[in-house]
């Protein structure tokens, strides 16, 4: 199965030029994907893996999902030869001397878990630092396999794969972006290159689709959690970090891993509003400043809304925040809403926001309803 693939971004193809020094970055070729919005489903902070690859002979396959973009150093060699920052599997050979060539269908393989299930709006191939290198095609395939499965599961015959990416060409030293249009839920990749080379960074954008069983069987969770389907929809500044951080995994563990506005020098404040997992019954508060001192929001307030549009209603009025404290706040009586508001007073940050609480009747089914449809 192939998914119809929409007009597609701007394409790289071909080598790129040899590295004359000065800021490897300065020759990058990159362009404004209309996807990045979403959230990274491969993400390796979400808990993406790369489980398993065919070769790794130059560059260790786990480097596809570091977080941080491909780093280069020009003097870098090992006992395999040069180190780079990414994934790098050695040349293809033919079968003869007569046929050195690799065959039309050799290809290198990598097999990805996702670190959230979801529905996959937009793919980029990083070839960062592989200039004559990178290989000269590659394809992208998905499924959505239930539970836990082995590499060796996912390789069998019975694994149904969609095709994401067709068999297209890249370029060495970019960004190499791809539109996707596949409505359906997906929990693995399968990242090809065509025949070999090597890849610094895959980045799969898209919607997050929780499972609501394992939603309902929790009871209580956080409803704004990135993982659980929740996400930031706007915010006033991000000029250092962005406003999606408050919503992802685990305790902030530097500066950066949160949302710091710059400093204001007017009688404004800053604010950030997020998309709950569905509608939703908010019964406690968490707001975590940790990592972040002598620039952490002097106080912050908390709202809700139902639906697209109405009046904010909050439910933690403004209060006073300690530096690098996570603060909690239980709620007199459960607040229903499918949006959230945080307001910091006047300028500062946070690291993380948390709203637990349970889904309604209403948010329940609808959720349940999507994940049926989604899921194939």
């Amino acid at each position: 199965m192939t998914a119809q693939q929409p007009s597609d971004p701007p394409r790289f193809t071909g080598d790129a030029a040899p590295y004359g020094g000065g800021d490897p970055y300065a020759d990058y070729r990159t362009a404004d994907f209309p996807f990045t919005h979403h959230p990274d489903l491969a993400d390796r902070r979400l808990g993406a893996g790369v489980i398993a690859a065919n070769d790794e002979f130059f560059a260790e396959r786990e480097n596809l999902l570091l977080p941080h973009r491909a780093e280069f150093e020009p003097g870098r060699f090992g006992h395999k030869g040069k180190i780079m920052d990414g994934w790098e599997t050695r040349r293809r050979r033919g079968p003869s001397a007569e046929d050195p060539w690799p065959g039309p269908d050799d290809h290198d393989w990598a097999l990805i878990r996702l670190g959230t299930p979801g529905v996959i709006r937009g793919i980029v191939v990083d070839t960062a630092h592989f200039r004559g290198n990178h290989p000269e095609a590659v394809s992208v395939e998905a499924t959505s396999a239930p539970g836990n499965p082995s590499p060796e599961d996912l390789l069998g015959d019975h694994v149904k794969w969609t095709t994401l990416v067709p068999v297209t060409p890249v370029g060495g030293h970019a960004a190499n972006g791809f539109l996707v249009s596949a409505p359906q839920r997906f929990t693995h990749l399968r990242l090809n290159q065509h025949p070999d080379g090597g890849v610094a960074r895959l980045r799969a954008y898209g919607e997050i689709v929780p499972d609501p069983e394992w939603l309902a069987t929790l009871g209580t969770f956080d409803v704004a959690a990135l993982e659980n389907g929740g996400r930031a929809e706007d915010a006033s500044d991000r000029f250092y970090s962005p406003a999606a951080n408050t919503v992802r995994p685990g305790r902030s563990q530097r500066m950066d891993d949160g949302w710091e506005t710059r400093r204001r020098r007017d009688r404004g404040h800053d604010w950030i509003t997020y998309r709950l997992t569905e509608q939703a019954l908010v019964r406690a508060v968490e707001i975590d400043t940790a990592c972040l001192k002598g620039n952490s929001a002097g106080w912050a307030s908390v709202s809700v809304r139902d639906g697209e549009s109405g009046e904010w209603t909050e439910i933690l009025p403004r209060t006073r925040l300690q530096p690098d404290t996570n603060h909690r706040f239980p709620l007199p009586a459960p607040a229903v809403g499918t949006r959230a508001r945080v307001d910091i007073h006047p300028d500062g940050g946070i690291s993380r926001l948390r709203l637990f609480g349970s889904l309604t009747e209403a948010g329940a089914s609808r959720l349940a309803a999507r994940f049926r449809e989604l899921d194939g």
